[in-house]
Parts: structure tokens; sequence; C-alpha cells
């Protein structure tokens, strides 16, 4: 990957001709299944163009209360896009109940925000990485649809949902009218996001990046990084699966603790007996990272740099912990 950059191709991916960042929107797009893509610098960013885009000021957005926009992007949708957010509970798999869906979306009035735009997410990080099912997604989305919203999918994992559930990210995003996903998670790039939709959207989205300041110049430094990644990374996504799901079997044997069993990459466990502080602080003094995720909850992700032998370390690291506090 690194051997990638270094020798890539740039120009000025503002004025549109630095051919590695267009090689990477046209790669994005076709395997997202839309018409265009553009890339920017995070998540984060690619969300809130979405929403701007997407929506006008005081218009409304329904999204899960756990749904990463609404917990982990700093109200950038009430502050920059000028929308008001709805959150509607998530279920156990990360989903919404159409049902609430429908209800949440208002009618025609004066005295009310417009609902224009609905959001969600797959894999679902806070329920624990679930892989929400297709199923799920295409029923939201004709929802959305019937009553005139767009459809937003936040796919920062997105191609870590595709392997859990045996279908391609196309599969995954068909019904949905945009989707963002993240070159830096799963995918292993140092940085970097693209947000894929109709071409006229697009052309729009840049207007928003340029005004977010996330326009860059030789990017296609960092553009042939998603391109290796895209090329080279997906068929391993399963071994990160594996390793997350051998991590949490060996958290459960520990009557602390009782994690997820995985659908992907993330393992959250919550704890029965102990601080979170606690607990991460003695993990990180053995050299094994997590984070917290809750008042009595942590995280921990697998990744292309963490091997199964590596998980064999850290689980004897967290049963030596384990010892010790006992």
């Amino acid at each position: 990957m690194r051997e990638a950059m270094a020798t890539a191709e740039v120009g000025d991916d503002v004025f549109g001709d630095d051919t590695t960042v267009n090689q990477l929107e046209a790669l994005a797009a076709e395997m997202l299944g839309k018409e265009a893509a553009v890339f920017v610098p995070s998540g984060t960013m690619a969300n809130l163009i979405a929403v701007m885009t997407h929506t006008s000021p005081t218009d409304e957005v329904l999204l899960g209360t756990e749904s990463h926009i609404f917990n982990y992007e700093v109200a950038g949708t009430a502050s920059i896009a000028g929308v008001q957010v709805h959150p509607l509970p998530n279920l156990e798999n990360g989903s919404l109940d159409p049902s609430t869906v429908t209800a949440a979306i208002r009618d025609d009035n004066i005295h009310a925000p417009n609902t224009s735009l609905l959001c969600l997410e797959n894999t679902h990080n806070r329920c624990g990485g679930a892989a929400v099912p297709v199923e799920d997604m295409d029923t939201l989305a004709g929802v959305a649809h019937s009553r005139g919203l767009s459809v937003h999918l936040d796919g920062a994992r997105v191609f870590n949902a595709a392997s859990a559930l045996g279908v391609t990210a196309k599969r995954i995003a068909q019904e949905c009218d945009t989707v963002s996903f993240c070159l830096s998670k799963g995918l292993g790039c140092p940085v970097g996001s693209l947000l894929c939709g109709a071409s006229d959207f697009i052309q729009r989205a840049r207007r928003n990046r340029k005004l977010l300041g996330g326009g860059m110049r030789q990017a296609g430094i960092l553009a042939a990084a998603g391109v290796y990644a895209l090329d080279h990374h997906l068929d391993r996504l399963s071994d990160d699966t594996a390793n997350a799901r051998t991590l949490a079997a060996a958290l459960a044997e520990h009557a602390v603790f009782s994690p997820n069993t995985p659908d992907s990459n993330i393992v959250v466990t919550d704890i029965l007996d102990g601080e979170v502080a606690t607990w991460l602080r003695g993990f990180a003094e053995v050299e094994v990272l997590g984070v917290p995720f809750g008042p009595s909850r942590f995280r921990m992700v697998t990744h292309l740099n963490i091997s199964s032998s590596d998980i064999d370390t850290a689980v004897d690291r967290i049963s030596r912990v384990v010892a010790a506090v006992s």
C-alpha cells in the first residue's frame, strides 16, 4: 500500500484532474452500485455532506438513537447543516422498527419541520458491529421512499457487513440513495472516505465538500491507498470476524465479562463486576487496548494488523489481568 502511495500519479483534485482520485471514485461508485462518488477526508465529513446535500435548513432527519451521526459527530447536522434530528430507538440488530419510522414521518404542516431524510447504519457500531440484514434495509428504505424521504446509509464498515451477510456492498446499498464508507476502518488505509450517489447529487456534494474545507489538492497519494485496499483487502475481512469471535469467546469465559457474539470485527463487552476505567487500565498495562463504550462497557476491534496469534497473546494477557484483580 505504501509503495502504491509513493508511486501514485497525482494532479489537483479540486480541479478534478487527479487521475488516482478519479480512479478511486469510479471504483467506489461501481462497487456500491451508484453513478458517482466523491473522496473526502473522513467518515464524519462524508455523513455531514450527505445530510447537507439531501436536506434544507429546518428539515428533520430520522436516525437511530445509537447511530454514529447522532452520538459521535459533534451535532454537525444541527450546527452546520441546520437540520433537526429525530432519534428513534435502534433494535438489537442495529435496524429500526418500520412502524416507528412510519409514525415519525411528519405530515405537511406549517408548524412542523419537513421530514426529508432517513439515515441508516451498517454495520452498526454501537450495536456491537451488527450486520443489518438486507431485508431490513430494503423495508426501511421502502417506507422512507413511499413518503418522499431520501435515504442515506452510513456504511463506514459496509464491506464488513457484506462479508458477514454473504452479499455484496452494492446489494446492501441497493435501495439507499446515497452511501458513505470509510477506507480507514476495516480496509486498513491511513485516511479517507467515499460518498457515493447519483451524478447530480455528487456534483452538489462537491460544493459542500469545498464549503467544509474538504477539497484536497494532490490527494492521489491518499487515494492510491484506497485503490489498493479495494483491490486487495476485501477477501480477508472474514479473518477479522473470526478473530473477533475468538476474542469474545475468551472474554466470556471470565464471569466478570459478558461480550456480544460478533457479526463482524467489533467486540462490545458488558462489565458485570468492577469499573470500566479499572479494567482498561489493567489491560493497557499489558499492552492490550480497548476503549470505554458506556458506563459499564468497553469495545475492542480487530483489523488487518491483528493476527490470530495476536489474539492468542491478548487472551493470555487478559486472563493474567483478571487473575491479578481477582
